[in-house]
């Protein structure tokens, strides 16, 4: 099995553009100074145009970069991608099958 790497991410995101999904499981929160988890749904990917150096022009992935990310391939009945998780938070890119 490939490794997967930051450019496997941003390749799929590349190939995959306007149709892919986005499920944020937990993000960092100022306000109790930790992660917080979230109950989301897989909701379809808005363009995000600012960090993008983070965000790879997805709103609600945070990438921190300097091999702190750590990415697995994921996939369930309905969906196929990336699940990705740092110090940021966790979250999962995905297709439609």
């Amino acid at each position: 099995m490939k490794k997967i790497t930051k450019a496997t991410v941003k390749s799929f995101i590349r190939k995959n553009e306007g149709k892919i999904y986005v499920k944020v499981q937990s993000s960092f929160d100022g306000m109790v100074d930790g992660i917080r988890f979230i109950e989301d749904q897989f909701e379809i990917a808005e363009k995000e145009t600012v960090n993008t150096d983070h965000t790879f022009g997805i709103k609600g992935a945070w990438f921190v970069g300097h091999s702190r990310d750590y990415c697995r391939a994921y996939e369930d009945q309905n969906f196929v991608g990336y699940y990705i998780h740092n110090a940021c938070g966790s979250f999962y890119l995905t297709t439609k099958k």
